[in-house]
């Protein structure tokens, strides 16, 4: 099956500065990846790329176009969430959703009721009248009414309290993604989409530093809280990272038995955070 994203050597450049450099990637069809870095690392550049809003130099193909050449095409496949919504102060509600299903052809209206009939969001008020989490609500619903192949979140939660958070993340599991869709999302909020990754993309300083299914994660890495008469012992097994919590010194290998750690404290595989920390902060890049 082929891929949905695919680059190669994928770099962009902003006059002397490299945002992203000559990565390599690809993403499969009915899979939900998370895109994670830190500020600067990339991501962005990576998904203006992806939507066709930049140019670049390297191989870089969405859906089969190459999106700087495709893009009003690619468009109807593929629905965009940013993290600053852009929506008219003048228009009420009802009459956003009658534009979009006039000017979009994969808009289904009836989705989007069905996403806003979980907020307070009332089909006649305008815009202006909304709170900053009821606008981000109201960009979300009408976004995800749209049938597409890929939906690209960017920090969608962005501006919503905890309680919608989860619910998004609910109602984008159970009332839109399915076996024909993909999702590609970046986060700060890593601990909040661990459980719905398939796959994840680190990304630091325009490089890739990880590129795994979340699946393949506890055959890779593990993390050891070390028993204190074994710290020498497990820092001479090279720890990628090491960090102290509650005065305890809590290790992650890669690429090493797990039954080589056992005898030296707790093992367990790391969550997502704690290896993106791991990764950072172990970068050569850096």
């Amino acid at each position: 099956m082929s891929a949905v994203v695919s680059a190669h050597n994928l770099t962009k450049r902003y006059g002397g500065f490299t945002a992203v450099d000559h990565i390599n990637f690809s993403v499969r069809p009915g899979r939900i990846v998370g895109l994670v870095g830190p500020n600067g690392a990339g991501k962005s550049t990576i998904l203006k790329a992806i939507l066709g809003l930049v140019s670049f130099s390297g191989e870089l193909q969405v859906l089969g176009m190459r999106p700087d050449r495709n893009r009003a095409r690619l468009m109807q496949e593929v629905s965009y969430i940013s993290d600053v919504a852009a929506l008219p102060d003048w228009i009420r509600v009802n009459q956003l959703l009658q534009l979009m299903q006039d000017i979009h052809p994969r808009f289904d209206i009836a989705r989007t009721r069905n996403f806003l009939d979980a907020t307070d969001i009332g089909m006649k008020q305008r815009v202006s009248t909304l709170s900053k989490g009821m606008k981000t609500q109201l960009h979300l619903a009408l976004v995800m009414g749209v049938d597409a192949r890929l939906l690209v979140l960017d920090e969608p939660t962005l501006g919503l309290d905890l309680i919608y958070r989860k619910k998004f993340y609910q109602q984008l599991l159970n009332e839109y993604f399915d076996e024909e869709k993909t999702i590609l999302v970046t986060t700060h909020q890593i601990e909040e989409i661990e459980h719905i990754l398939s796959d994840v993309l680190f990304i630091n300083h325009g490089h890739l530093v990880l590129d795994m299914p979340v699946e393949e994660i506890a055959s890779h890495y593990v993390q050891l809280r070390v028993a204190p008469e074994n710290l020498q012992a497990a820092r001479q097994l090279q720890p990628i990272h090491e960090s102290r919590q509650l005065n305890e010194s809590v290790m992650i290998f890669e690429n090493l038995a797990r039954e080589r750690l056992q005898a030296l404290g707790q093992a367990r595989t790391p969550n997502l955070a704690n290896l993106f920390v791991a990764k950072m902060e172990g970068d050569v890049h850096a």
